[in-house]
C-alpha cells in the first residue's frame, strides 16, 4: 500500500520523505492557506522533495477555465497531478485532460456512482472522503469496498486513494480491504509508529541494561 501525506507543510513532509515510507502527497486550498509563500513557491518545493505523484487542486468551476489552470498545475512539476472536484465540469475538463496525458485526481467522492463517472472519464485517481461519511453515520470504509469491486469488474486503471483519512484504524481497515494508497495527515502518520507495548518493552529492556553494566 502507498502512503500519501495530506499535507502542505515543508517540515511534516520532510520528516516523513527521509524515513523512506512516504510515496506522495496530497493538498488543498486550505491546507496551502496554512503555510508561508506562494502558491507556486509552496508547490515546487513539495515537488522537489517528493518523488512520487503530488496532487495539487483546481480552485476554477467551468470546464474551460479547470482545463486551463489544470495545465498551468502541470507545468510547474512533471510529478504533479491535479486535483478536481466531482462535478459535472469537473468530469468534462478530467475527459480533456485525460487525453492530454494529463494526471487527474478526482476529489470529495462520496458514492459508488461517483467514482464509476470518475473512471469512465480518464481520472488517473479518484479520492473518497471515508471520514467525512463516517461524520453523518455511514460506513466510509465500505464505500472503498464497493468503489474497488467496480474497479475490478470493468478493468478500470484509476487508482482509489483513500482521503479524509482520522486515525490509524482507517489506515489499517483500508490496508486489510487492499486499497491501493491512503492519504492521512501527518498526526495519523506519526502514529501508526505507537504502541504502548513497544515503549514498555524499550523502557525496560534499556532498565535492564543498565543494571547488567553495574554488575
Amino acid at each position: 500500500m502507498k502512503i500519501f501525506l495530506d499535507t502542505a507543510n515543508i517540515s511534516e513532509i520532510k520528516e516523513g520523505v527521509s524515513m523512506g515510507l512516504v510515496d506522495g502527497v496530497t493538498t488543498n486550498p486550505t491546507l496551502l492557506s496554512k503555510e508561508s509563500g506562494t502558491f507556486r513557491e509552496i508547490i515546487e518545493s513539495i515537488c522537489k522533495i517528493v518523488d512520487g505523484p503530488v496532487s495539487v487542486e483546481v480552485v476554477s468551476e467551468k470546464e474551460e477555465e479547470i482545463v486551463k489552470e489544470a495545465k498551468e498545475h502541470a507545468e510547474i512539476a512533471k510529478n504533479v497531478v491535479v486535483k478536481i472536484p466531482l462535478t459535472v465540469e469537473g468530469l468534462k475538463a478530467v475527459k480533456r485532460l485525460s487525453k492530454e496525458n494529463i494526471k487527474t485526481n478526482v476529489t470529495l467522492v462520496f458514492s459508488p456512482s461517483q467514482a464509476l463517472l470518475a473512471a469512465k472519464a480518464g481520472a488517473s485517481y479518484v479520492s473518497p472522503f471515508i471520514g467525512r461519511i463516517d461524520d453523518i453515520s455511514w460506513n466510509g470504509m465500505e464505500l472503498i469496498e464497493k468503489i474497488m469491486i467496480i474497479y475490478e469488474n470493468y478493468g478500470f486503471e484509476t487508482e482509489v486513494i483513500v482521503a479524509s483519512v482520522r486515525h490509524p484504524m482507517h489506515v489499517v481497515e483500508a490496508a486489510l480491504i487492499g486499497a491501493p494508497i491512503v492519504t492521512m495527515p501527518f498526526s495519523v502518520f506519526k502514529a501508526l509508529f505507537k504502541h504502548p507495548l513497544t515503549d514498555i518493552g524499550i523502557e525496560r529492556f534499556l532498565r535492564d541494561w543498565e543494571s547488567f553494566k553495574k554488575k
